[in-house]
């Protein structure tokens, strides 16, 4: 008679299995473009700017700045503009900013089959993403929109400090004296800028020569100081700070890799006032889900309409839906008013950081 319980030397033992890994070994890698920069509150959320009623565009209409001609006044019977003795009375110009709605969505499948060899449900790991993953493709798509207006329209204020050829030095990286330069661009409104987005390798820079101070509205002491670059205690609810502005680092900045005369990379970093980009949509984030029995799947689908504006600026293509490298051409866009009313400039530099060769 056999044992009940017999152990064979060719059997399968506990030890000999590959276990399945719980939830949080699965979990996806942190996700490293989230946009600092639509969460920094240079980009504001504005009624104004939602189409919920339809249309393929955005109208905002405005008031131009005033510039009034001054009027001598005497005692005389005749003074005045109009030489009746009395003020004559000026128009406000009116004008119309023009924002276009971007239509935009994805979708994923994931197989039965893949689910068993997973051992997850891949579509749960999906779901736990999504509000990151928008964020970047806006991200990408609000700095396509700024390429296009500072290809042409806000020319004005653009700074190019990057080096012509190899060799780049302080004078061509981000420092106090660019960001003074920068906002000169502006005349006294360039005092009204306050937060500056960079690329990390711009950023880093200013860790690595401690620049790149923090703060917080109340400095705190005991243990939960900790020290940044320029050695101003923070805590955890730090902001970077840098000549007087708030930093943003995000990775989705537009960067022109080196080129054929031999330039290395050129890292673009953009100087706003708060609230100067405005956000609309026309309807909300859309989430659908279904099964597919006959293919075995579980299908998602994601879709989103919305729009980035520039105060000042406006859309006059004739073309309407653009994609992100329509929203980077130049001819594309134009101002409602002055560049230097538009309180935004842009400045290109070079970082010591960059390890990219060049071409």
């Amino acid at each position: 008679m056999a044992a009940p319980f017999q152990n064979y030397s060719g059997g399968v033992l506990l030890a000999d299995i590959v276990k399945r890994n719980n939830l949080s070994a699965y979990v996806s890698e942190a996700i490293k473009e989230r946009s600092a920069f639509i969460k920094s509150g240079a980009v504001v959320r504005n009624a104004l700017l939602d189409a919920s009623e339809g249309g393929t565009r955005i109208q905002v209409p405005e008031f131009n700045p005033i510039s009034p001609t001054e009027e001598i006044l005497d005692g005389t019977a005749t003074w005045g503009t109009g030489n009746g003795g009395f003020l004559t009375p000026q128009k406000i110009g009116t004008g119309t900013q023009i924002a276009t709605i971007c239509h935009r969505g994805f979708a994923y499948a994931v197989d039965d089959v893949a689910v068993l060899a997973a051992g997850e449900d891949p579509m749960g790991h999906i779901r736990n993403q999504i509000a990151d993953a928008i964020n970047k493709l806006n991200s990408v798509r609000l700095f396509n929109h700024l390429q296009g207006l500072f290809a042409s329209a806000l020319s004005a204020n653009h700074l190019d400090l990057a080096k012509a050829g190899t060799g780049a030095a302080e004078a061509n990286f981000l420092t106090a004296s660019a960001v003074a330069r920068g906002r000169s661009l502006l005349g006294e409104r360039g005092e009204e800028l306050d937060t500056i987005v960079v690329h990390p390798s711009v950023a880093y820079y200013l860790y690595q020569v401690g620049m790149l101070t923090f703060s917080t509205d109340a400095l705190s002491t005991g243990t939960s100081i900790q020290w940044g670059g320029g050695g101003v205690g923070v805590t955890e609810r730090s902001i970077g700070q840098f000549a007087g502005m708030n930093v943003v680092i995000d990775s989705q900045v537009n960067t022109v890799p080196p080129g054929a005369s031999g330039h290395q990379t050129e890292f673009l970093c953009y100087l706003i006032k708060s609230g100067t980009i405005l956000e609309g949509q026309q309807s909300p984030l859309g989430i659908e889900s279904d099964r597919n029995i006959l293919s075995k799947q579980d299908v998602m689908s994601v879709d989103y309409h919305s729009a980035y504006h520039v105060m000042g600026t406006k859309w006059v293509d004739a073309g309407d839906n653009p994609t992100n490298a329509q929203l980077a051409t130049a001819n594309k866009w134009a101002l409602t008013y002055d560049a230097d009313l538009v309180p935004i400039v842009r400045l290109v530099v070079n970082s010591p950081l960059d390890t990219s060769n060049i071409a």
